[in-house]
């Protein structure tokens, strides 16, 4: 698992192997080199947030390997992370808190890292009293001159902050659906692109638009929105087109808010291609398709207005074996398998789009 010279990481999370999988693509993404992975059924059970056993184990391994930080696959409170840091002499890292070091790491736009501002003031906010009381060492209450508590301050300082970040996400949301309804009276249909990260979303937006956008395995690589106008071959028929951030299993719901002057594309949609990595495990699949299902229902997506798209089928083994639409799971979804970065299937693809927007949309489960 090692990558070379970057920060040496021990990883605790489920069982699972999707979990365990995905927590180390996460890991990876963040800059890390993993070195250790230990499992624990139940995670935040104790004051560590893993067990007490565990948390001994915990030292001897990262005293082995030379790990520096500890990832744990859940949400830990700030109080769980400080007396397991102070046990095994490691940074530690939650679920939550990796992701948001990824998406900091991704942002290039303004309103990109705007949006990654905000979602940071959330995830500080519930750990502000811990983060007072572990800065004040003890000290009585923190009272500052005028009697309010130290908690008071830095409550006040963080929604002052959130207050600032949200008036100008708001403005570029605004500025967003003043485009949205720019295009509307041009009388474009808008076609989104959704998934689960690292699906290939962007390869596909640069096969259709004839784009260079970054294409990277890694997770996260896109933040920001794109969109292009698109011509289809043989056709007259101009449709806009945008490139969303991809989504992940347990994605915190106060990302997701903190997203929605982006996300909020999807809803004003027409179309949208919801894609999924066909050259996995069914049940990974399923895992991935539930979760950006949830996802999109969270923001109040149409279900009839998703098309559900298999990409990467040339890593499958036997296309001609390959259905997942006789699933139930997939019972109310038109689906349409691709390969984004040999060709395969676009055709059909162009077809489907060219007839689901020129039709209503049919009601979905």
């Amino acid at each position: 698992m090692s990558q070379g010279n970057t920060d040496k990481a021990t990883i605790v999370t489920f069982p699972d192997e999707f979990e365990k999988n995905e927590i180390i693509e996460l890991a990876k993404a963040a800059g890390y080199d993993v070195v250790g992975v230990m499992t624990q059924k139940n995670i935040i059970r104790s004051e560590y947030g893993v067990g007490v056993g565990k948390a001994q184990e915990l030292q001897e391994m990262v005293a082995d390997n030379g790990s520096k930080t500890i990832i744990i696959d859940d949400v830990v409170s700030s109080g769980q992370a400080n007396k397991l840091a102070t046990v095994t002499q490691a940074e530690v890292v939650d679920r939550e808190r990796l992701i948001l070091n990824i998406f900091a790491r991704r942002a290039a736009t303004t309103e990109a890292k705007l949006q990654v501002q905000l979602a940071e003031l959330r995830y500080e906010l519930p750990r502000a009293r811990d983060a007072v009381r572990y800065s004040v060492k003890g000290e009585r209450a923190g009272f500052s001159g005028m009697g309010e508590t130290a908690v008071d301050v830095k409550f006040r300082a963080l929604k002052r902050q959130m207050s600032f970040v949200k008036e100008k996400l708001e403005k570029s949301r605004k500025a967003r659906e003043l485009h949205t309804n720019e295009r509307k009276k041009l009388g474009m249909p808008f076609v989104s692109l959704a998934g689960y990260t690292s699906s290939g979303k962007t390869t596909l937006f640069n096969r259709l638009a004839s784009e260079s956008k970054e294409e990277s395995p890694k997770l996260f690589t896109t933040l920001s929105t794109t969109t292009r106008a698109i011509t289809f071959p043989n056709s007259k028929r101009k449709v806009m087109l945008s490139d969303t951030v991809g989504f992940i299993s347990r994605l915190p719901t106060y990302l997701v808010e903190s997203f929605k002057s982006t996300l909020d594309e999807l809803r004003y949609a027409d179309l949208i291609l919801l894609m999924i990595d066909a050259s996995e495990g069914i049940e990974s699949i399923k895992t991935k398709f539930w979760s950006c299902k949830e996802t999109l229902s969270e923001l109040e997506v149409d279900a009839g207005k998703i098309l559900l798209v298999m990409n990467k089928m040339d890593l499958v083994a036997d296309r001609s074996r390959f259905r997942v639409d006789d699933d139930p799971l997939f019972k109310d979804f038109e689906v349409v398998n691709i390969s984004a970065t040999q060709g395969y299937g676009l055709h059909q693809l162009r077809n489907h789009i060219l007839e689901r927007i020129t039709v209503p949309n049919k009601p979905a489960g």
